[in-house]
């Protein structure tokens, strides 16, 4: 059972929301894109039901809510540190069912991974997820193919149609806030059933798959730029950087920075040493590791099917495409 409330009714609860909670959803920042002249949806704080991009899928995901791009680990002087505090209001993110399935990527990677993540998981704790339904497919998601269209575990959903907003509220302290103000109604939350863009997934990939041709096919047309990772809601790379003030070099700071595994100087080590210096290796290395090596391991795969990674390549290369050729090829084999 959820409800149905008016829009104006619902934008005050909403603005009675964000003098509580920290409200994160997709909205169009105009002017903000690649270009001068282009827009972007990203993610951004919200006070408004009119400020969320709900028809569009957003460009960025919402991983740079849990996981900052920038984000100080701490503070240095001579002789302590300081760690920043964390967020002071519980958070409310408004994503679509692939990106609420990213959630357990990244919980997987930073909570279960042998250790807890400290400054993940002080934010994680405190985040609420609003799922966002999708009437109908995106140009490039293949989220069926992935089986993540459905989601099941969000703490709310809301839609807006016309004047008319639907919740359905798992999450006590908002159902406090809507149920004095709606009428009960049957809340049912959209998914796609069908995709334009369909993925096979290989199975039983052997060794042979990762000497194949097609790495060094994809790997020619790749330009190194990393963008692939940086839209992906479920890459997890980062690298460490000190900063020095230069008032005195002894004091500081050190920020965890989102890093892509494409990129020159990723995979460089002491000594002058470095891994997977062809771009062959690189898109092979990250490919794999979406549908194969994360399966193997967690038990399921990486990817959500968002298609971000096909939308963002400058060079056009398509992973969809690039795991139906494998499957294709393996099935040949």
């Amino acid at each position: 059972m959820g409800y149905q409330l008016p829009k104006t009714k619902a934008n005050d609860i909403f603005h009675q929301w964000a003098q509580k909670y920290d409200i994160f959803a997709p909205k169009l920042m105009e002017g903000e894109g690649c270009f001068s002249d282009t827009d972007i949806i990203r993610y951004g704080k919200v006070s408004s039901l009119d400020e969320i991009e709900w028809g569009k899928k957003s460009d960025y995901s919402f991983k740079e809510v849990l996981l900052a791009i920038n984000e100080t680990l701490f503070y240095f002087t001579e002789d302590q540190t300081t760690v920043p505090k964390g967020p002071e209001k519980d958070i409310l993110i408004f994503l679509r069912s692939c990106d609420l399935h990213a959630v357990k990527r990244l919980d997987e990677i930073y909570l279960k991974n042998g250790f807890e993540d400290f400054y993940y998981a002080r934010i994680r704790n405190r985040a609420k997820f609003i799922l966002m339904g999708c009437e109908t497919t995106c140009s490039s998601g293949f989220c069926v193919s992935m089986g993540t269209n459905r989601s099941d575990n969000y703490d709310a959903y809301m839609k807006v149609e016309g004047e008319t907003v639907y919740m359905d509220l798992k999450w006590e302290e908002l159902f406090k806030d809507v149920a004095i103000a709606a009428e009960q109604a049957e809340v049912t939350p959209a998914f796609v059933t069908e995709n334009k863009e369909k993925v096979t997934l290989p199975r039983n990939l052997s060794n042979e798959s990762f000497t194949k041709e097609i790495w060094k096919e994809y790997g020619a047309r790749c330009i190194k730029c990393g963008r692939c990772n940086f839209v992906c809601p479920t890459c997890t790379c980062f690298t460490m950087q000190d900063i020095f003030y230069k008032d005195n070099a002894k004091v500081g700071e050190r920020r965890r920075v989102w890093a892509s595994c494409q990129i020159d100087g990723y995979t460089d080590m002491a000594g002058g040493h470095g891994f997977r210096q062809s771009n062959a290796d690189r898109m092979r290395f990250k490919v794999m590791h979406k549908i194969y090596d994360y399966e193997k391991r967690f038990g399921y795969p990486m990817c959500v099917g968002c298609g971000r990674c096909d939308d963002v390549c400058p060079e056009y290369i398509s992973y969809s495409n690039l795991v139906n050729r494998l499957a294709k090829e393996e099935s040949k084999a």
